[in-house]
């Protein structure tokens, strides 16, 4: 899990970007990372559309396996698994995208949150979704293989300030126990990745230190987002070389610097980071909202993002595409 959804207890260098193209009053779509599978993912949009349906088969001539039985029947063990869930979430998302796409306007800017900005890339036309299926699946593989079973840890710090929170880690860090911030996903939350000892450390100091309300491990198979990922990023980066990367014909504002761009060897060199550097997910919200963006659109499975939305700011506007009800609701709001 790549976030934590506490709603429900647990979980200016414009690269390839003209200025004059920021303006106000605009929209984002943002699509969902790691965590917000669930079995029946995507079933009903696939038995009501065809284009949704085309996609899921796409995955499943991709992959070689179907991917799409795995989504709408599970077992949830198996889905849960980091190669399976990562291709399933895109492909699901990229389904919900292309059918919403059909009534509604290009938006200003795309983001996803880790995961998600392999979904972004491809609403971007950045990347090919065949390429991406594939791609995802190879990184959740390279995940898993990163770090043995049990040697790592994530946990969600609820409350705290950054600045001591990074401190801490640091210090920590520097005695041989890897810890690392992996997620600033809204205020009060974030999360933090490394070794088993590392994260326990962490926590205590951090309760000792006052501010945090909470800390909360996760079940998780790996360390996220932290430097223990470099051998998965080593073996993701000579998969990208393979890759052909187009322009992106919207902006994505990466996890690595909460900024846009559009060049694909900008995009690739994020890519490759993004593996064990953290999700700059507020600051990516907040750097939209002052570009002028007011509408915040999540498509894909679950509604964490909007959640987290919400909390980094409560007067923009955000809707969830993520079921066949949600999915019309969206429609309607476009007018």
């Amino acid at each position: 899990m790549e976030y934590v959804d506490i709603t429900n207890g647990i979980m200016n260098n414009h690269r390839g970007l003209e200025s004059e193209e920021i303006n106000v009053s605009k929209t984002a779509f943002i699509f969902p990372g790691q965590g917000s599978q669930h079995v029946g993912m995507g079933l009903e949009l696939a038995e009501h559309y065809p284009e949704a349906k085309e996609i899921f088969e796409q995955a499943d001539n991709a992959l070689g396996y179907s991917l799409s039985k795995l989504c709408f029947e599970g077992p949830e063990e198996d889905l849960k698994l980091t190669y399976h869930t990562q291709p399933a979430i895109l492909t699901t998302s990229i389904a919900f995208y292309e059918v919403f796409k059909k009534h509604t306007q290009k938006p200003t800017y795309v983001a996803g949150h880790s995961l998600g900005e392999y979904s972004a890339l491809v609403a971007a036309e950045a990347l090919a979704f065949e390429d991406a299926v594939q791609i995802v699946r190879k990184r959740g593989q390279f995940m898993d293989e990163a770090v043995p079973a049990g040697e790592g840890a994530m946990a969600a710090v609820i409350g705290g300030e950054r600045e001591v929170i990074g401190q801490i880690c640091e210090e920590i860090t520097l005695t041989g126990n890897s810890v690392q911030m992996a997620n600033m996903n809204c205020p009060g939350q974030i999360v933090i990745s490394g070794t088993k000892e590392g994260v326990e450390q962490a926590g205590v100091k951090l309760k000792e230190a006052g501010g945090v309300r909470r800390v909360i491990p996760l079940v998780v198979s790996g360390p996220f987002h932290s430097d223990l990922m470099k051998p998965a990023a080593s073996k993701l980066s000579h998969v990208l070389e393979g890759t052909t990367f187009q322009t992106a014909k919207v902006p994505v504002v990466t996890n690595v610097d909460a900024r846009p761009v559009m060049l694909g060897e900008d995009i690739e060199h994020a890519l490759v980071e993004q593996v064990f550097s953290p999700v700059l997910w507020e600051d990516s919200i907040q750097w939209m909202i002052e570009a002028g963006v007011s509408t915040f659109i999540e498509i894909g499975p679950g509604q964490v993002l909007s959640g987290l939305v919400k909390k980094i700011n409560k007067e923009v506007t955000h809707y969830s595409v993520s079921d066949l009800a949600s999915l019309e609701k969206a429609i309607q709001s476009q007018g």
